[in-house]
């Protein structure tokens, strides 16, 4: 009897030390996933998402895919993960099916996947740092370098605070962007927005050089409007106050999603951007307006171009405000 006791004891015992096992494995695994990432395409026409990890963070399980209209895909990313996403449109492969390329977005790898390669700008972004300080995730949407298609990152809890909330650019920009920043293809109506840093490449519109603090580097008229149409997402370098999130870290995911609302420009028509006359890559880009030169040699900052970013404003803000309320 006392040996039988003493196997059902020992029995007992390794059972517990099993489950024990199995609670530290999956504590652990949860642990190692801290958010996952839901992409979801609700434009009229393919999305091919790009990811990169900053340095030093994990990589992803993918760099770059292909998403289909109404498509969606998860992505795990571990605790301590870093990084930016972004859409590219109009891709394809070259005649030889070799090199794939984008006209919008395109990370420079030759391939749908990225790679370790970034977003070519103009391009909405969408950054993220996971279990950063005080146990938070940190995350925002950008159009410090330009704008290509609208975006929304929404967390799956959110607070009243503000700070865990949902933010992006969900206005379609294209159309509306003044012309000294407007990008479209050789026979076909806009693409994408520049940034007027990448339009001028100016220290004051770069946030660069005498300019690189907050107390020197101001809004300008073109990030106000991208302000006023996007009031949650970055328009400029220290555009902080208004355009960062956080969230608890490893109790929230997030999804992200192209063209949340109805856009206003021709990809609202339901056509592909190639059926609606947008040629494909490797398509010569026209850059309208200033072209690269300096603001005042293109009229960048005259009253009239003034007047024509102000009237972009006013179409796009109201679309926009309402979409995000």
């Amino acid at each position: 009897m006392a040996a039988a006791a003493g196997g059902m004891s020992s029995r007992s015992s390794s059972l517990l030390a099993m489950v024990f096992v199995a609670v530290a494995v999956l504590a652990r695994a949860q642990d190692e996933r801290a958010a996952t990432f839901t992409i979801t395409n609700n434009c009229a026409y393919t999305v091919w998402p790009g990811l990169l990890s900053s340095a030093g963070s994990a990589p992803l399980s993918t760099t770059g895919f292909a998403l289909a209209p109404g498509a969606s895909q998860a992505v795990p990313a571990p605790s301590g993960w870093s990084g930016r996403m972004w859409g590219r449109t109009l891709c394809a492969a070259d005649g030889a099916g070799a090199k794939f390329s984008c006209a919008t977005g395109d990370c420079g790898s030759g391939d749908v996947q990225c790679n370790g390669g970034g977003a070519a700008p103009p391009a909405t972004l969408a950054e993220f740092t996971l279990d950063g300080s005080g146990g938070l995730d940190f995350f925002d949407v950008s159009l410090v370098d330009g704008y290509n298609l609208p975006m929304l990152v929404t967390p799956s809890a959110t607070s009243g605070s503000g700070k865990c909330a949902a933010t992006g650019c969900v206005a379609e920009l294209n159309g509306a962007c003044p012309a000294d920043l407007r990008v479209a293809s050789a026979s076909g109506p806009a693409v994408a927005c520049r940034s007027a840093c990448e339009a001028f490449g100016s220290a004051e519109y770069c946030c660069s050089g005498a300019y690189g603090n907050p107390n020197t580097c101001r809004p300008s008229a073109y990030s106000e409007f991208f302000k006023a149409a996007c009031p949650r997402a970055y328009s400029y370098a220290y555009d902080d106050s208004t355009s960062t999130f956080t969230c608890a870290a490893g109790a929230t995911d997030y999804a992200i999603t192209f063209c949340p609302a109805a856009p206003t420009s021709v990809k609202s028509s339901g056509q592909n951007p190639q059926a609606a006359g947008l040629q494909q890559l490797n398509d010569t880009m026209v850059y309208f307006g200033g072209g690269g030169g300096s603001p005042q040699s293109s009229g960048a900052t005259t009253t009239s171009a003034y007047s024509s970013i102000a009237a972009a404003v006013f179409s796009v803000a109201a679309v926009a405000l309402a979409a995000l309320l």
